[in-house]
């Protein structure tokens, strides 16, 4: 790595470090920029430089939990069902931990005057998070979104899932299930989350068997 893309990269790491150790339980909204710069120990200036607005750090929170996963199955392989239900695991294990951050994610992706992209991260970013993973810079970091269609067609070709119906249509089913068990575990203060969501992964796969 270079000096420079180096440096840049531990700092956008240590930034969302920060953010999540500050903001442990509460909601995002509570949590200020100038407080954050604090501990972090660099100008508004620098860090609106990375994140050009407060809510980028949500995008990043989620495609660093999106490389997670790539670097977990790249290790421990899962198919099928058995993925579906390892993302539903690791999502509600987020929501336990950072309910706040995942909550305003879901209200920042669903603003009708935002386009919903992925934050990029950089190569120097994955290298620095996962230091003991080899060749991580040829890892792809795929949205939950693909990779719950892959999960859905492996599926489908190992007939797990035979109701007739798109596999678009189906993993949208289990995107739809998966992001509304926030909110509804939230509303209704469900705990433990994993098996309410899990609970809820078995009533769609019962009407697609």
């Amino acid at each position: 790595m270079g000096l420079r893309k180096e440096k840049a990269a531990r700092l956008k790491v240590h930034i969302l470090d920060s953010t999540l150790k500050l903001i442990g339980k509460r909601p995002f909204a509570d949590l200020y920029v100038d407080e954050l710069c604090a501990r972090v120990k660099v100008s508004k200036v620098t860090f609106f430089k990375y994140f050009p607005q407060k809510e980028d750090l949500l995008l990043y929170y989620f495609r660093i939990w999106c490389l997670d996963r790539a670097v977990e199955l790249s290790e421990k392989p899962k198919e099928g069902i058995q993925g579906i239900y390892y993302l539903s695991d690791k999502l509600s294990e987020a929501c336990e931990k950072h309910p706040g951050l995942m909550l305003s994610l879901l209200g920042y992706l669903a603003d009708v005057k935002r386009t919903p992209k992925p934050f990029p991260v950089k190569v120097e970013e994955k290298v620095i998070l996962h230091p003991e993973k080899k060749d991580i810079h040829l890892l792809e970091i795929q949205s939950l979104d693909q990779m719950l269609e892959k999960f859905t067609l492996e599926a489908i070709f190992r007939k797990e899932i035979t109701k007739s119906s798109s596999t678009r249509d189906i993993s949208n089913l289990f995107t739809t299930i998966l992001l509304g068990s926030i909110v509804t575990g939230h509303i209704n203060q469900l705990s433990p989350l994993k098996f309410f969501f899990r609970k809820n992964i078995d009533l769609v796969l019962k009407g697609l068997q």
